[in-house]
């Protein structure tokens, strides 16, 4: 393993009764579920199998540590995805299954503005919130070949709710800056990981949960949980978020199709929702919340349809969707915010296809609407 800065790595300690308490569960035997939220680099992309990613590495590290109790891996990373789309899909994806300990790892899918800061304090409001309420880690990943990610904006959300921060950016990354680790020895695209990358990031997250282990071990669960969550940092519009699919509701629609094929597992990402391939093929939702966003497929085969969508009928929220991807690795499940911050209430979504290169068009496919502080109308 290389010699890193593993101190370097816990960029906020937080509290740490959650974990603490976790841990002293573990010791007892209990029964434990580890679960992790997040992109490509949580889903696995690029190790070669799915036990040699970061995730299970981590989730092993329970089993090896504790092995007296019993554990649960939930892996919940969907690539190419941001906090927007996990405020959205946390409750069915992760949440529904009980964690007792959450990893959070969505700082090279964010970008490092006001909206992603919003919606990942959304999701981590969520999780810290929920039913179980999870030891929550939020994990900070990096771009190898320039240092950049969205750490800024998602440690603030970590210090304003004591949550512990583990970083790529100060411990792996400023090794291969001083060529101590060459980019392609743990990387062949200078963001995801191979098998080493991976185990070198699992590293830097386990020796701080290392931390906490010795802790409990020699003092036992002294800390003691804030008394009361924080009031948000941000607007906070997506602390509840929606997603409006064919499993929960019924659209007006003219041209449109319901897709009724089987979902295999949440990373089988165009599934549940309509599809049309033919120009002024309408379709029109109506839902309560303060806020819309437009879920679609890019496509790398071409020509693909494109679309228009407007909110309330109001031309100022005319958003072009353009279906045609400009990237050659793969369809890419697309996340377009069409409004944001409108006064919380009723209103109407219509999407058009505006062009179908006369017919020839591969159909536009349109997976969802995510709606802020969404509640579901009946259909128009």
């Amino acid at each position: 393993m290389y010699e890193i800065d593993y101190e370097r790595g816990i960029a906020n300690r937080g509290n740490q009764a959650r974990l603490k308490k976790v841990m002293d569960r573990a010791i007892r035997g209990e029964k434990l579920t580890i679960g992790f939220l997040g992109g490509s680099i949580t889903q696995g992309s690029l190790s070669s199998k799915p036990t040699l990613c970061y995730a299970y590495r981590v989730f092993d590290w329970w089993k090896q540590t504790f092995p007296q109790a019993e554990f649960t891996y939930v892996n919940a990373g969907i690539g190419g995805t941001t906090s927007h789309f996990g405020a959205a899909r946390v409750q069915s994806d992760l949440l529904a299954y009980a964690p007792d300990f959450v990893i959070v790892e969505y700082s090279v899918n964010d970008e490092s503005n006001d909206h992603f800061e919003e919606t990942y304090e959304g999701l981590v409001r969520t999780i810290y919130q929920s039913e179980t309420k999870p030891a929550v880690v939020l994990v900070h990943n990096v771009f190898y070949h320039n240092g950049g990610n969205a750490q800024l904006i998602h440690s603030r959300i970590g210090r304003h709710y004591e949550l512990p921060c583990v970083s790529m950016q100060s411990t792996i990354y400023p090794k291969v800056v001083a060529g101590e680790i060459k980019n392609r020895e743990i990387t062949p695209d200078d963001l995801h990981p191979n098998d080493q990358g991976h185990a070198l990031v699992a590293s830097v997250i386990t020796y701080f949960l290392n931390t906490v282990r010795q802790a409990v071990e020699q003092t036992g669960v002294a800390e003691t949980e804030p008394e009361a969550v924080p009031q948000p940092l941000t607007s906070n519009s997506y602390e509840h978020t929606l997603r409006i699919n064919r499993n929960n509701y019924k659209p007006d629609m003219d041209g449109f199709t319901e897709d009724e094929s089987a979902q295999t597992d949440i990373t089988d990402c165009f599934k549940n929702g309509w599809s049309a391939d033919r120009k002024n093929a309408r379709i029109s939702f109506s839902f309560e919340g303060s806020g819309v966003a437009i879920q679609y497929r890019k496509s790398v085969k071409k020509p693909a349809c494109i679309a228009k969508v407007i909110v309330d009928g109001d031309p100022s929220t005319e958003t072009i969707l353009d279906a045609n991807f400009d990237e050659d690795w793969g369809d890419k499940l697309e996340l377009d915010t069409i409004t944001e911050h409108m006064q919380n209430g009723t209103h109407t979504a219509e999407l058009t296809i505006i062009e179908d290169d006369g017919g020839n068009a591969v159909p536009f496919y349109l997976t969802a609407l995510i709606v802020a502080g969404g509640k579901l109308l009946e259909s128009m």
